[in-house]
């Protein structure tokens, strides 16, 4: 419900603030204010939710997300817009059922999926709701022409602009409906991990050679992967921020290279996305397993690397169609590592404080994504191809720092791989 919500609300937000005569200027302004009070209440979710519970939190954020969308279905105020996007979420994406664009919802989202599901099970729990957030999105992006159509019927466009946002808070309104019967452990006192179970249960059973650094990772602060807290969210921060920047050479300037590069149009451009996006949900089917084979760090940077590669060719693209199919590999290959990424983050971190990292390990992101656009829009006047070269630096540079920094610190239900590879070799032998 929240994937479908802000596909539609995205598209038709900026829309909006156009049909109340608004310069481009103050529509900027509005998207960025809005961003920032989104990146506050992502904090303040994670933080609160480990605090008193991530479910109430869940609650809290629908409820924010209904009072937001009716703010901006009945007022044409500048500064409301602004304070209803932000703490609405709008354009902020879905969580983890997004498929990776992070919103309010996913430092809740997240630890309440970890803590449901043993961790040799936490990735396919992952990719099965990103899959099903990515086939929401592509659904939701057809509510964004409703005003249109309305209007055909006869409506005026600001009133079919008012039905969507009222739509909006109807679905934020069936998210609050279903978070009310989720249960989760008392605040305080988490669950035992199913992960420090197996491997006690590994640690019984004779395949120990991880034992010594696993039970080390489960006592510095709780974390199964042997990072601190600190540790892991400043390597995620560090990462994120790379990320960050890539994203902003590419995200927002994208559809502008397209026109700029081949004189393309918002009809071709919009029939790839809707491909690309499409297409982009089958390596969620599959993601469980690569990970199971490669590993969760590796599958990663495999995956980050080859969407890299993919990018890079994107340059020197003779025509549209061929840098549109690059495009769509590079988006699937990049799909394939969503889900090891948000199980991995969630099966290194402290029960305790999941929420706090998944929220302050992408901070940085959020804040690097909205420089990078300014700097790729000024320079593209001399270097047309800059938001494709852009993205592949950052975002290359964010691959091998991803690898370097957790390479070294499995998730639990990896640590007892090589133990268990050992007695093989030697039942083989």
């Amino acid at each position: 419900m929240r994937s479908f919500a802000t596909a539609f609300l995205t598209v038709v937000f900026p829309l909006y603030l156009a049909r109340q005569h608004l310069s481009s200027t103050t529509v900027g302004a509005v998207l960025t204010a809005g961003s920032f009070l989104g990146a506050g209440l992502v904090a303040a979710v994670g933080i609160v939710g480990d605090r008193i519970g991530r479910r109430p939190v869940l609650i809290g954020v629908g409820l924010l997300g209904v009072l937001g969308a009716l703010a901006l279905a009945g007022s044409t105020n500048v500064a409301v817009a602004a304070v209803a996007s932000g703490l609405g979420g709008i354009g902020r994406g879905g969580g983890a059922g997004s498929g990776g664009a992070f919103g309010p919802f996913f430092p809740a989202e997240q630890p309440l999926l970890a803590a449901s599901v043993p961790p040799a099970q936490r990735t396919r729990a992952f990719a099965r709701l990103g899959l099903l957030g990515v086939l929401a999105a592509a659904a939701g992006s057809l509510v964004a022409g409703l005003p249109a159509a309305l209007h055909g019927l006869g409506l005026s466009v600001d009133t079919g602009y008012r039905l969507v946002f009222v739509l909006g808070a109807l679905c934020s309104l069936v998210v609050v409906l279903v978070s009310l019967p989720l249960r989760e452990p008392r605040p305080g006192w988490p669950r035992k991990g199913a992960g420090s179970a197996a491997l006690a249960a590994e640690a019984a059973a004779g395949e120990g050679p991880t034992k010594g650094a696993a039970s080390q990772g489960t006592a510095e602060q709780g974390s199964p992967g042997g990072l601190s807290t600190r540790q892991l969210i400043g390597r995620l921060g560090l990462t994120n921020a790379l990320n960050g920047f890539g994203f902003g050479f590419l995200g927002p300037l994208l559809t502008y290279w397209f026109h700029v590069r081949f004189g393309v149009g918002s009809a071709e451009v919009g029939l790839v996305f809707t491909v690309v996006n499409l297409l982009s949900a089958l390596p969620y089917l599959g993601a469980d397993r690569l990970t199971a084979r490669l590993g969760a760090v590796r599958t990663v940077a495999v995956t980050r690397g080859l969407s890299v590669l993919l990018l890079i060719g994107m340059a020197p693209a003779p025509t549209f169609v061929v840098a549109a199919v690059l495009l769509t590999l590079r988006t699937v290959a990049n799909s394939l590592g969503i889900p090891a990424r948000q199980s991995y983050t969630m099966g290194v971190a402290d029960e305790r404080r999941r929420g706090t990292v998944a929220a302050l390990g992408t901070l940085p992101s959020m804040v690097t994504s909205s420089i990078s656009p300014v700097v790729g829009g000024a320079i593209m006047g001399t270097f047309v191809d800059i938001p494709i070269v852009g993205a592949a630096v950052f975002m290359g540079a964010n691959t091998l720092s991803y690898y370097l920094a957790f390479r070294h610190a499995p998730p639990p239900e990896e640590q007892g791989r090589p133990a268990r590879a050992a007695v093989r070799r030697s039942a083989e032998g």
